[in-house]
This record gives C-alpha cells, sequence and structure tokens, in this order.
C-alpha cells in the first residue's frame, strides 16, 4: 500500500464564505477531503498546519518548516502533496526544487482560485490531479498541478488571478496533461538523482531584484548598488539581456559591485525567451555578470538563496547558476 501525505499550508482551496470575504478555516479541508473516493492501493493522510498561511505572507520561516516536514516524514511517504495559496505558490515550488537535493520521490504542490465550498471549484480537479501525479514513483522532482496541467516547478510562474489558467510555463513543456486520459511526458523529467537525499534549509540573505526600466529608475539601480549592502542582486534586463551600455555611471556601479563580491544574474524581463549576447549591449558577461539565461525570477532569486545557504564558495555559486541543476534553465 502506497503512501501520499498532504500538507495543507494554506491558501483559497481551504477558504470558506465569511463576513469578512473568505477567510482560512480549520478542518475545513479535511471534511472536504474525507468525501473523495479513495484511490485504490493509496492512503491519504494530512497534516495541516495550525496557523493557516495567506500565501502572500509566506516568509523564509514558513519555506524551512515545509523542507522539514518533507524531511521528517521522507521515508514514511511515497509521495507529497502541498497544497498552498496561488499568490506565491510559484516561489515556493521553485525554493523547494533546489533545496530538496537528492529527491527521489514526487512533491507536488496544488492550490485553487475558487474555494473547494463553491460549486463551480478547480479545486477538486487539481487536488485530484495532484494526487494521481503524487503518485508516481518516477516522478523525481517538485511540480505544480494546476488547470490540467504538469508543470515543472522551477518553471512556473502565475499568470492570472481570474481564470482557471492559472499558471502556466512559458519556455518548457508541462510534464502531464489530464484531460480523458492522462499524458504523462515523462522522457522530459528528471531521472532519479544519484545523490541521497539531503535537503538544503535556505538561511537569510540579501538579495534584491532590479527591473531596467527607462527613465529614473536607472539611476535607482546605480545608487542601489553603489550604496546598498547586498550579497545578491538579479537584474532584469531588456530584450535578450539589454542595458543602456553607454550609461558610464550604470556600467561603472555594475563593475563595482561585481569587485565586491556581489553576485549579479542578469535574466530579460519578457515573457519568452533567454539572455544571449547577439547584441553589443547584452554583452553583460565582460562586467563579470551571470547569464541567468532563460530562469524565470522566481527560479532565479530561489537558486541563489539556496545556492548562498550551502556554503559554497562565491566562485562556485557562481558557475553554478548558469548550469542546469533541476530542469530550471535550458542548456545551449
Amino acid at each position: 500500500m502506497k503512501k501520499i501525505l498532504i500538507i495543507y499550508t494554506g491558501g483559497t482551496i481551504g477558504m470558506d464564505y465569511t463576513e469578512n470575504g473568505l477567510a482560512p478555516v480549520a478542518g475545513l479541508l479535511k471534511s472536504q477531503i474525507d468525501t473523495l473516493e479513495p484511490m485504490s492501493g493509496v492512503t491519504i493522510e494530512l497534516l495541516e498546519y495550525e496557523q493557516l498561511i495567506d500565501s502572500s505572507d509566506i516568509r523564509l520561516e514558513h519555506w524551512q518548516r515545509i523542507i522539514q516536514d518533507i524531511s521528517d516524514n521522507y521515508e514514511i511517504y511515497d509521495g507529497f502533496v502541498i497544497i498552498h495559496g496561488t499568490d506565491t505558490m510559484a516561489y515556493t515550488a521553485s525554493v523547494l526544487s533546489f533545496a530538496l537535493r537528492g529527491l527521489d520521490k514526487p512533491v507536488v504542490l496544488t492550490g485553487s482560485q475558487l474555494p473547494l465550498v463553491h460549486r463551480r471549484s478547480d479545486g477538486w480537479s487539481n487536488l485530484i490531479d495532484a494526487l494521481f501525479a503524487a503518485n508516481r514513483s518516477d516522478l523525481n522532482e517538485v511540480a505544480i498541478a494546476f488547470n490540467n496541467k504538469l508543470l515543472r516547478g522551477c518553471r512556473a510562474q502565475k499568470v492570472s488571478t481570474y481564470r482557471f489558467f492559472g499558471f502556466d510555463s512559458v519556455d518548457e513543456e508541462p510534464l502531464a496533461e489530464f484531460g480523458i486520459q492522462i499524458n504523462w511526458f515523462n522522457k522530459r523529467w528528471l531521472k532519479a538523482n544519484r545523490f541521497s537525499f539531503a535537503p538544503v534549509m535556505p538561511k537569510e540573505s540579501k538579495i534584491l531584484d532590479l527591473s531596467m526600466r527607462p527613465g529614473f529608475t536607472t539611476e535607482f539601480i546605480i545608487d542601489t548598488l553603489n550604496n546598498a549592502d547586498l550579497d545578491a542582486v538579479v537584474l532584469q534586463t531588456y530584450g535578450s539581456g539589454n542595458i543602456p551600455i553607454h550609461n558610464t555611471q550604470l556600467v561603472n556601479a555594475l563593475k563595482s559591485a561585481v569587485e565586491r563580491g556581489i553576485i549579479i544574474v542578469n535574466i530579460t524581463q519578457v515573457i519568452e525567451g533567454r539572455v544571449s549576447n547577439d547584441y553589443a549591449s547584452s554583452c553583460l558577461h565582460d562586467l563579470g555578470i551571470i547569464s541567468g539565461c532563460d530562469m524565470t525570477i522566481e527560479a532565479t532569486l530561489a537558486k541563489l538563496l539556496v545556492l548562498r545557504s550551502t556554503g559554497m564558495s562565491l566562485t562556485n555559486i557562481k558557475a553554478a547558476m548558469s548550469e542546469n541543476l533541476v530542469g530550471e534553465l535550458t542548456e545551449g
């Protein structure tokens, strides 16, 4: 008999309508799950957090608890489903993708746009799809089950607040599609890690996300790079990784930051595509800036956070940022 653990952290899926609007209700999710028909050959157990989290309040200690709960129960269960609010689900999925080193079991996040108590809730199909994915013994990664698709966790982004099509993975095909038949695209799945399961507990790090915009924002970035106490910066640039290369103050600020040991990773603001060196204004590697290829902002921030938490040297972190560790970027 296989065993799946559902970790309920909070989110819309388990909320109910109150005088003050939608709010989490302790025990409500369990009462809803108990109405599901049992999966053949599978035992499902629920771990509900005492303090349910509105995902917009997610903090480092919440990620630490989720990682610890998976680690503590890792040998007991064959798969994990994490029920999570949609606002920051992609951030949590990315952190878990990098933090759960040596993962050889499925960890599937899901949630909903409408609560289970609503007659038209998308939560039922999302939850059932997540359970089917968590029952796969050959799925060795973190994924998001949402709107009839299974997406790689470190590739997914929230794309809508009002459609059931809440998440997408623009630069990576889905891992599965749930229709009348389930299409498991397991040739795209990560292979089981040859290393034993050894999760990394993320630690505090001063990582800032700065996005290039025409006008005053450039001066703000210059001032921030010159004066802020930072460990790393994710620089969201134009197009294929372009900046106003003729702005000598900006170029000097970037050079100086790199020389002071600040890790700077270049990713594009554009939804689809990657950083390249096709344009003179995109050759930031000459300044010591690392290409983030086609990583999402969520994955880039998570990767920096986890790598810095390992105690790796600055040189090794920089090298690892351009490597494909858990399917977060397209090689070549």
